[in-house]
């Protein structure tokens, strides 16, 4: 059931309104009812998996509460961290693993056929493991352990980020679902007007903006010039309203449900360095591997070539995270060195600036974090290669390079009416948004004023929802 989905809009009115007129004590059982079944709309089988994990991670954690042995609960940490891995490694990782291996034996010249499954990827299986083994290690360190189970199993389903985040830390979600809530009308519309923003992000955006993505990328030996600059450039925008866009209509639908996610995106293109752009982009999965990986290595406590090698530990495994294939791998390698390179480079004082500098910064690292995401998008290292290497053919002819890439992607006049007004309002409102919250400046406006822009964006949405038939979005696969 996708968000951008009729079925979803029905599912979505039925439980706001059951949520708000149950009371309080029978209100987690409709939301981990509503959760179960959202999650079952896409493979009813697979619900086995979330069901396994939440009950090993919850008993897990009572076990480690009741344990004062250090010994022994380390032991019970590996334990969960083994089995709830073990089934993320089984769905994801197998065939990768295994191709992987026969691929490196065979440069020994040992011929080995690989052992393949074939089995779909769990959806938001990424999501939800790294969800409870967040909490399971919270616990480890001497958080307090949930002991009512369907408060705990309501909190790793949830279904607004069950799919695809943010991935919420016990100390924010968790209270939040065990409290008794009463509606709150502005609480409400900010989460309406939150999601219509998202839509607008992936319908209009994003979603016509993949067409041309896919026709590149899909056979980048087709292409040359500036066309595979305009692709990269397409999928750049592209990946940025898809995955911001579902975390602003998830975030949106748990206002409905007088819940607050945490913020999973903050302007990220306006960022002054890679550092800063990680501090802005995907913020749930940075600061979980900040957390969970990076400090407990020793972080920056160390000394500088450890510091360089625990930085470059974790965005590996943070690149890995996103898909088994190499290309994730190097993806996480490429932002790893690029933030190594800033911390020798540039000092703290130093990596922020204003004026001119400041700018000359952010498209520096637009540029980079580009360049970077044709490695993410390609389907192997060698098709990256190959944009990297003739992105540039038929520069010195201007007019032609130009010519051929607009026409080579088969560009249309109409998706080009709506794209720019559209990215132009995109970026006014990220520029905005550094400063102040952009649906609270609208919402303080006068009336005529903002209907006028709430009017403007749902019917942009509507007109666009037939045009480019929204699919899935892209971070699902992960």
């Amino acid at each position: 059931m996708l968000f951008n989905s009729f079925a979803f809009a029905v599912f979505l009115l039925i439980v706001f309104a059951f949520y708000w007129l149950l009371p309080h004590k029978y209100r987690w059982w409709l939301m981990l009812l509503a959760s179960y079944y959202f999650y079952m709309s896409w493979n009813f089988k697979y619900v086995v998996l979330i069901l396994f994990t939440t009950i090993i991670s919850y008993v897990a954690a009572r076990l480690l509460d009741s344990q004062n042995d250090k010994r022994k609960k380390k032991v019970i940490l590996v334990t969960v961290a083994l089995l709830c891995l073990g089934v993320l490694f089984f769905f994801k990782y197998f065939n990768f693993v295994s191709d992987s291996l026969v691929g490196m034996l065979g440069v020994f010249a040992i011929q080995l056929d690989p052992i393949t499954l074939n089995i779909l990827l769990p959806v938001g299986i990424s999501f939800y493991t790294f969800q409870t083994l967040g909490y399971v290690i919270d616990v480890y360190k001497g958080g307090p352990a949930e002991k009512h189970f369907g408060y705990y199993a309501t909190f790793i389903s949830f279904f607004p980020q069950l799919v695809a985040g943010p991935i919420e830390r016990t100390r924010n979600l968790l209270p939040q679902i065990k409290q008794k809530h009463t509606f709150n009308y502005e609480q409400a519309t900010y989460g309406l007007k939150l999601m219509a923003w998202g839509f607008f992000k992936k319908i209009v955006i994003a979603d016509t903006l993949s067409k041309y993505v896919s026709i590149v990328y899909d056979s980048p030996q087709n292409f040359s010039g500036f066309a595979l600059v305009l692709a990269t450039l397409f999928f750049t925008l592209q990946i940025y309203c898809d995955f911001s866009g579902y975390s602003d209509i998830a975030i949106g639908t748990a206002k409905l449900l007088g819940i607050n996610l945490m913020t999973n995106f903050k302007s990220p293109y306006f960022s002054q360095s890679v550092k800063e752009f990680w501090s802005r982009w995907h913020i749930s999965l940075s600061t979980w591997f900040k957390d969970y990986v990076y400090i407990p290595l020793g972080g920056n406590r160390v000394g500088k070539l450890r510091h360089t090698m625990n930085l470059m530990f974790t965005f590996f495994i943070s690149g890995l995270w996103h898909g088994a294939n190499w290309t994730f791998v190097v993806w996480g390698g490429v932002h790893g060195v690029a933030i190594a390179i800033e911390n020798i480079l540039v000092p703290k004082d130093k990596q922020k600036s204003n004026g001119l500098i400041r700018w000359l910064r952010i498209i520096l690292v637009f540029v980079f974090t580009s360049f970077a995401w044709i490695i993410f998008v390609s389907n192997s290292i060698s098709g990256a290669w190959y944009v990297i290497t003739h992105w540039w053919l038929g520069i010195m002819s201007p007019e032609s390079y130009l010519k051929q890439g607009f026409f080579g992607i088969g560009l249309e006049k109409i998706d080009l009416v709506f794209l720019i007004p559209s990215l132009i309002f995109l970026l006014i409102y990220d520029y905005i948004s550094l400063k102040t919250d952009v649906i609270l400046l609208i919402s303080s406006k006068k009336i005529f004023v903002r209907w006028v822009i709430y009017i403007i964006i749902v019917v942009w949405i509507l007109m666009m929802v037939p045009v480019n038939n929204s699919g899935e979005f892209i971070y699902f696969q992960f």
